[in-house]
C-alpha cells in the first residue's frame, strides 16, 4: 500500500480513538468510535486501507460492499424507490447507503461511496468517473458530496477512496 494510502488509514485511527474531553462521555478524553462503511465501486477498497493499520479492530467495525442494488436494498435498507428515483449514483442513494451501515451495524459514524468508476456506464448527465459521497453519524442526517474524477477505472477508484476518507478525516475534526 502506497504511502498517501498508509498515511491516511494512521491518521483516521488516531481520530477515531482519540476525542476531546468534551467528546467523552466520561470527560476522560477518549472512547471508542467505531466506523462502518458502505462501498460500491470501490468494492472494499477504503475498508482496505482502513484495516491496512494494525489495531484496526478497535475503530474499524464494519465494511459492507453493495456493488449491485439488489445488495444496497438487502444489506443497507436502500429503498428501491430512492434506487429508481434518483439512480443508484445520487447523493440520495449515498445517504441511504451512510444511514443503512449505521442501522445495520454497532458503528457510530459511516461512510458511502457509489460511483461510475468506468470505462463504461456513464452518461451526459451522469459521465464516467462521477462519484457521490456520504458521511453519517448516528442521530444526524448524511452529509453529501458528489464529484467527478479524471482518469482510469483505476485512478477513479483511488480518488474516490482517498476523497472518502479524507472527508471523514474532515468530519471528525468538527
Amino acid at each position: 500500500m502506497d504511502a498517501e494510502l498508509v498515511a491516511l488509514s494512521e491518521a483516521l485511527g488516531s481520530a477515531c480513538r482519540t476525542l476531546s474531553a468534551g467528546d467523552s462521555p466520561s470527560g476522560a478524553g477518549q472512547r471508542r468510535l467505531l466506523l462502518a462503511t458502505a462501498e460500491s465501486c470501490t468494492g472494499g477498497w477504503a475498508a482496505q486501507v482502513i484495516t491496512h493499520t494494525a489495531g484496526s479492530s478497535e475503530w474499524f467495525e464494519r465494511g459492507f460492499v453493495t456493488y449491485s442494488n439488489e445488495a444496497k436494498i438487502d444489506l443497507l435498507d436502500v429503498r428501491p424507490e430512492t434506487l429508481q428515483q434518483f439512480g443508484a449514483v445520487s447523493p440520495e442513494t449515498a445517504a441511504a447507503m451512510a444511514e443503512g451501515a449505521l442501522k445495520n451495524s454497532k458503528a457510530m459514524i459511516s461512510l458511502a461511496i457509489t460511483g461510475i468508476a468506468g470505462p463504461t456506464g456513464g452518461s451526459p448527465g451522469k459521465p464516467v468517473g462521477t462519484v457521490c459521497f456520504a458521511w453519517c453519524r448516528v442521530g444526524q442526517t448524511a452529509d453529501t458530496e458528489t464529484r467527478v474524477f479524471a482518469g482510469d477505472r483505476e485512478a477513479v477508484r483511488r480518488q474516490a477512496v482517498i476523497h472518502a476518507l479524507q472527508g471523514l478525516l474532515l468530519r471528525l475534526d468538527t
